[in-house]
């Protein structure tokens, strides 16, 4: 589980929270049920217009990610490169199959067995980059979907306002209520900024860095897969794979 991302959002209530209390406003000020009906309906459903149902699931899988165990490391992926290149120097590219079950990542999984099946590199490079370049395409175009509810909450946000401040119009007989009222109704606009620029920016910024990250990944081992299908020396192969252990972070 990734404490940071979980961290970061309980800061963020905590801020709000925290803040309101110590200006001297109470915790149930903050709570209004219509106001995050409101902001949160509003949103979701232009996001329903806009995007597809496979992009909708995609960002809800790619936001759960956001919180769970980063499984890259680059630094053991290119001691996966060396090790498969010397076994394949010492025992042929048919002992490299062993390997192909151990594998989640499903573009070193393909790799590996098309070395088994002897596909010459160009074979290799144009079917993997195809998957490759496709995957971080989807990846990137469901990220914009939090994207796009960043922008739509604020002004769900306002709706919400304007709405609020309409029933308190309505009831000017009760000049006593007036002052409460209108703090209720800004409750909305409140909702609307927070929720756009403390969770769906945030995960869509961080989205895009996992999917990048990911990227830079497989574009690596694909490299070394092809360093593998070309015959090269793993000692090679190690020093053209450094440069990408850079993007570890």
């Amino acid at each position: 589980m990734n404490l940071v991302s979980l961290s970061g959002i309980l800061l963020a209530v905590i801020a709000i929270f925290g803040g309101n209390y110590l200006e001297g406003g109470g915790f149930d000020e903050l709570f209004d049920v219509p106001a995050l009906l409101i902001v949160v309906g509003g949103t979701f459903a232009a996001v329903l217009i806009q995007s597809s149902p496979g992009e909708l699931s995609r960002a809800i899988k790619l936001s759960a990610s956001v919180f769970g165990k980063d499984d890259l490391d680059y630094r053991e992926g290119v001691n996966n490169i060396v090790n498969w290149c010397v076994l394949a120097r010492r025992k042929g590219l048919l002992a490299l199959e062993d390997e192909i079950a151990g594998q989640s990542d499903s573009v070193v999984r393909n790799g590996l067995q098309m070395l088994v099946d002897g596909r010459t590199s160009d074979v290799i490079r144009l079917t993997l980059e195809t998957e490759l370049v496709s995957r971080e395409n989807r990846d990137l175009q469901a990220a914009k979907v939090l994207e796009s509810m960043g922008g739509y909450a604020p002004t769900m946000g306002i709706i919400g306002a304007v709405l609020g401040l309409i029933h308190v119009m309505s009831n000017l007989a009760d000049p006593a209520n007036l002052g409460s009222g209108i703090a209720t109704a800004f409750v909305a606009t409140i909702y609307g900024v927070a929720i756009a620029n403390l969770l769906f920016l945030p995960l869509f910024n961080k989205i895009r860095a996992m999917v990048l990250k990911r990227f830079y990944f497989q574009e690596m081992m694909l490299e070394g897969l092809l360093s593998i299908a070309e015959g090269q020396n793993p000692r090679i192969i190690q020093l053209r794979l450094q440069g990408y252990l850079e993007q570890e972070s």
